[in-house]
């Protein structure tokens, strides 16, 4: 099983990243800082917002699951689709990053 990191360093560490490149990031909710689950709300500018949560898969891997059925919507939507898994969920943690062009850090392995 793969190592664990705690969210709240996860997090730090993305926002240091964004911040470096010049990349807006801003955390929207705090969920527990050990294991919550993330939510990302990915502004894609000009075209609206897609949403992704962080998931394990069997041997613990990190991965991404594209929400919304992966497709753009409009912010009303994004917010919508959140609000619902934080009451299904409070220890989720939501952020928000304003991609441009190809800067989509979070098309990683998708299940």
């Amino acid at each position: 099983m793969a190592e664990r990191l705690p969210t709240e360093l996860w997090i730090k560490a993305h926002a240091a990243r964004c911040s470096a490149q010049g990349i807006p990031f801003v955390v929207i909710r705090r969920g527990d800082q050990h294991r919550g689950v993330v939510i990302a709300k990915l502004h894609m500018v000009g075209q609206g917002f897609r949403v992704v949560a962080q998931a394990r898969d069997l041997e613990g891997g990190l991965f991404w699951a594209p929400a919304l059925e992966g497709t753009i919507v409009p912010e009303s939507d994004a917010d919508t689709y959140i609000e619902r898994q934080v009451t299904y969920d409070p220890d989720i943690w939501v952020i928000e990053v304003e991609l441009r062009g190809d800067d989509d850090w979070f098309r990683g392995t998708v299940i």
